[in-house]
């Protein structure tokens, strides 16, 4: 059984700064058991619909049998952080300024290693090609490496329609539909949206509710419409996720969505611009075997973008890996950050 946060738990501490962005951030901290000197610095990184409680399976591990010390952000939009409503912040390069920045001002002076999931995958691969100095290591899990665009403009409905059918589902999260039917049902229809995304299935069919190369129903927000519990969160954190989300809605998540156009523009001004596609920092990718969205297949090739090396490793769950297989999760990351820090004999490759 791996030990969890629960809501409000006290073995992390919450803090909030406003960055020079002008964008406030809510951030936890936790700490190695007293007396204990940490080792490193872990600053991990969200994704998509998810808070930084989201790390509670990880948060315990990398403290009590890591002697880490962790940061973890509720990203832009998110929980108790800012949550403007343009969609420019959201992009790329804006939340690797405001990570940077929390960074500096969390671990000053003192390299980190950072990990994400999802959103948080995409953004701290960013994070490394932009601000290689603050960095020790780099991971995700579930979210593959793609090298900024340097083959020119193409909308996205052409590539998913071409290339990725897999993320269909982003066409219906861009747009403005079903942002308005969950705010149109309520707390009602945050909680809907929670656990269809989150694994609910049809209690007829057995099948999920959320399927990646379609999107979701918008039928199940019908008020007469029953949409099940997740079974991968329990009735106490679902509620803590429902009331968190009540706070400032869906639209600054969905906002993520929407950074198609000003993350290719920012990205050939700058990275393309510059040649910058080589990851500088060790890196790992954990890919989850039944992840609809972001299947394993597409962290084929990635090493060739890491100069330092690239662990690749696979366990078996859907993309909500850090809370399906824990275990595993936690013994890639504890594998990862031994190496780092040189309890191996240095770091190795696989893949």
């Amino acid at each position: 059984m791996v030990d969890k946060l629960v809501p409000n738990d006290p073995r992390v501490t919450h803090h909030t700064t406003t960055l020079p962005s002008g964008h406030t951030y809510h951030y936890l901290e936790a700490l190695p058991p007293s007396g204990t000197t940490p080792l490193a610095t872990v600053v991990l990184v969200h994704g998509f619909p998810d808070l930084s409680f989201g790390w509670r399976y990880q948060i315990p591990y990398l403290t009590s049998s890591l002697s880490l010390r962790v940061i973890i952000p509720d990203m832009l939009g998110y929980g108790l952080t800012s949550a403007p409503s343009p969609i420019p912040p959201y992009s790329y390069k804006s939340l690797c300024t405001d990570l940077a920045a929390l960074i500096t001002h969390t671990s000053p002076g003192s390299p980190i290693i950072l990990g994400g999931h999802d959103w948080g995958g995409a953004i701290v691969w960013r994070f490394a090609l932009r601000h290689p100095s603050l960095l020790q290591g780099v991971f995700s899990i579930c979210t593959p490496y793609n090298a900024p665009n340097s083959q020119g403009y193409l909308p996205k409905r052409t590539v998913i329609e071409q290339f990725l059918p897999n993320f269909a589902y982003q066409l219906q999260f861009e747009d403005t539909a079903l942002e308005s039917r969950i705010n149109a049902s309520g707390r009602e229809g945050i909680r809907k949206f929670l656990n269809i995304l989150y694994g609910s299935k049809d209690e007829t069919t057995g099948k999920g509710h959320f399927v990646a190369n379609v999107g979701i129903d918008l039928a199940l927000f019908d008020p007469e419409v029953t949409v099940a519990k997740s079974q991968l969160l329990s009735e106490e954190e679902l509620e803590f996720y429902v009331t968190e989300y009540e706070r400032n809605g869906i639209h600054g998540p969905m906002n993520y969505y929407r950074t198609w156009d000003v993350n290719y523009q920012e990205e050939a001004e700058d990275l393309v611009k510059e040649g910058k596609s080589k990851v500088l920092v060790p890196g790992m990718i954990v890919t989850a075997t039944r992840d609809t969205a972001l299947p394993p297949a597409m962290a084929a090739g990635m090493e060739q973008f890491f100069e330092r090396g690239l662990i690749k490793k696979e366990v078996n769950a859907s993309h909500w890996a850090t809370w399906e297989n824990p275990e595993e999760v936690n013994k890639a990351i504890g594998e990862f950050v031994g190496e780092l820090l040189g309890k191996g004999k240095g770091f190795k490759a696989s893949i």
